[in-house]
């Protein structure tokens, strides 16, 4: 669903209400790679004209299928979150009245394109660690001869490492222990 940002800013302080189920499968699987399948995300919410300009405020309900950062099994992933955003003309060059938390999105040809904002937050709300419930449940980690997998590995490295006597040194471990 696509709005020009004139049409939009005639609403003027009453929101315009809407509720949309947007199909982003094939592009986002175009721009991301592992995700295997996503659902149609159904997406609420209102815009409106404010004090700073037209302010996108909408719910976002979506399931994704990734891979298992972990084993690589499939996992599906409900993503359930929420978007304000504001939204600006190319030719707006003074972006000072905005906060440095506001999200401002300018928009090219001042075309409001409600899938492409759908599907940009969609990818900014994918985890980084994705396990399956097993993975979840389970204490143990992968593992195997010479290696294995730890949540803290640096701090566990450095501590096998200053466990570990250099055998050429190992006669001068007790060297200044001996009383003389």
């Amino acid at each position: 669903m696509k709005w020009s940002l004139n049409e939009l800013g005639q609403i003027g302080s009453t929101p315009f209400h809407f509720e949309e189920v947007v199909n982003v499968a094939d592009s986002i699987v175009k721009r991301n790679s592992e995700i295997t399948a996503i659902s149609p995300a159904q997406v609420s919410g209102f815009f409106v004209v404010d004090s700073l300009g037209l302010l996108g405020s909408f719910k976002v309900s979506v399931k994704v299928t990734l891979p298992s950062t972990r084993s690589l099994k499939v996992v599906e992933i409900p993503l359930d979150f929420e978007v304000s955003e504001y939204y600006v003309s190319h030719r707006t060059h003074d972006l000072s009245r905005f906060d440095a938390k506001d999200v401002v999105i300018i928009l090219e040809d001042d075309i409001l394109d409600l899938n492409q904002a759908v599907e940009d937050n969609i990818l900014l709300q994918i985890p980084t660690r994705i396990l399956t419930a097993e993975e979840e449940a389970s204490e143990d980690l992968p593992q195997g001869k010479g290696w294995e997998v730890s949540e803290d590995g640096r701090n566990n490295q450095k501590q096998r490492d200053k466990d570990t006597i250099d055998p050429r040194l190992a006669k001068l471990k007790d060297f200044f222990d001996k009383k003389n």
